[in-house]
């Protein structure tokens, strides 16, 4: 059980680093608001307008998110390898930073549905590149006595803060008659101010993080990276703690990034209003504001892995009732359920992987835990639209989730295993 010395009052104080980093989720939580709740209802009605029907939508949205998702997961052990060395891992930020931007300016123009969905992957793309050196940047800004606290305090803060630019967004979408605004137009808006808001919060960040550590400079550069990539997979396979629970991850992830990927597609597809589904969702913001702050304070008591075990038997529940969901009342419950599990079972993982790594490959490694991430990220919405496609309902995609936790379950039990050495 984790159990360090008490903080002072001059510990307990975030640094500037700390609160930039931080911020930093506050600024691209924005994105992945639009992702979750209005976005996919955007494509909803391209698509149906098109003459498309609601299955097959559904089964396109989640084919087009695990196509950005796999090509990223391809990239992300080289992207993080290769960010390791000195005073690189800001700059590569930066390019997919770039990318992400442009990529979401694209979509919100996008004249057909194909057209935004193309736009969308690539944004898509950057947005998940950025996250690697994001998570990496973690090692940079504090000790590890702290992560689970600021890993915690980042997807809290981000939760709340995201709320700002979607309110915005979604008040104007409510008003567009009002406003005398098509809705389209209104909803691509409602995407500019998120944008807009990405890059402000981004700021902090590029004044103030870091990189502390690194991996000395090489001359072929691209011949050592590849060097480096083997000797981790090496080193991966040695250390069986470390593997066992990036195993676990893997399964655990992919059924969390499912439900936060696919609530809004699945939502409409069992016949729940698009507003009520969108306000729902905005519930669930407000609700994992407070839990995941609650769950870094937990961590700290009782251990971040018991909390994550926790987290897992909690989603269990949440797909058995996700399977019989076909109310409004029983998505707004749905919501509140997901809002108290989400923050903290990402965020412990996010600190608790932080904490088996070696800090100065944290880039190689946090690339790794993205690819196990990412592929989750794949399988679930490929479950869920193969589900939409052939059974013609997404519901035996829910329930088939349980088995992904499940099998998490049991691998992270496994990595405990007292025989394993900790150091990776």
């Amino acid at each position: 059980m984790e159990n360090p010395m008490k903080e002072t009052p001059h510990e307990k104080r975030l640094s500037r680093s700390e609160i930039s980093w931080i911020l930093y989720d506050v600024a691209n939580s924005a994105f992945t608001m639009i992702v979750t709740a209005t976005i996919p209802i955007y494509f909803r009605s391209l698509a149906e307008g098109a003459g498309m029907s609601a299955a097959n939508a559904t089964s396109v949205w989640g084919s087009a998110t695990s196509i950005a998702i796999l090509i990223l997961a391809v990239l992300s052990p080289l992207l993080g390898a290769i960010a390791d060395y000195e005073n690189t891992k800001k700059k590569i930020f930066t390019v997919f930073f770039v990318l992400a931007i442009v990529g979401g300016l694209l979509f919100t123009f996008a004249p057909n549905w194909i057209a935004f969905l193309i736009f969308f992957i690539l944004s898509r793309i950057g947005y998940a590149a950025c996250n690697i050196f994001y998570d990496a940047m973690l090692i940079d800004v504090t000790t590890d006595e702290r992560m689970d606290r600021i890993s915690t305090y980042g997807y809290a803060f981000g939760y709340i803060g995201s709320c700002i630019p979607f309110v915005a967004g979604l008040l104007l979408i409510l008003n567009c008659d009002a406003l005398k605004l098509p809705m389209a137009t209104a909803t691509r808006i409602s995407f500019l101010i998120t944008m807009a808001w990405w890059v402000l919060m981004s700021i902090p960040l590029y004044k103030n993080v870091h990189q502390k550590y690194s991996v000395p400079r090489q001359s072929h550069i691209i011949r050592h990276t590849f060097g480096r990539l083997r000797a981790t997979f090496q080193k991966l396979s040695q250390n069986k703690k470390l593997l066992f629970f990036i195993l676990g991850y893997f399964c655990y992830i992919d059924g969390v990034y499912t439900i936060i990927s696919m609530a809004t597609a699945y939502g409409g597809e069992v016949g729940i209003d698009s507003n009520a589904m969108v306000l729902a969702l905005l519930l669930t913001q407000f609700v994992a504001f407070p839990c995941s702050i609650l769950s870094g304070t937990l961590a700290k008591k009782y251990g971040a892995m018991r909390m994550i075990k926790i987290f897992i038997f909690m989603y269990i529940g949440i797909c058995l009732f996700g399977y019989g969901l076909d109310t409004e009342l029983e998505f707004w419950i749905l919501a509140v359920c997901v809002g108290i599990c989400q923050g903290g079972i990402q965020a412990l993982s996010r600190s608790y992987f932080g904490k088996l790594i070696p800090k100065e490959e944290s880039s190689e490694y946090f690339g790794f835990f993205d690819v196990f991430g990412k592929f989750a990220d794949f399988f679930g919405p490929l479950i869920i639209s193969a589900c939409a496609f052939f059974l013609h309902s997404s519901k035996y995609g829910v329930l088939s989730l349980i088995v992904l936790f499940v099998a998490g379950f049991i691998l992270i039990t496994r990595s405990e295993n007292k025989s394993f050495s900790k150091g990776a």
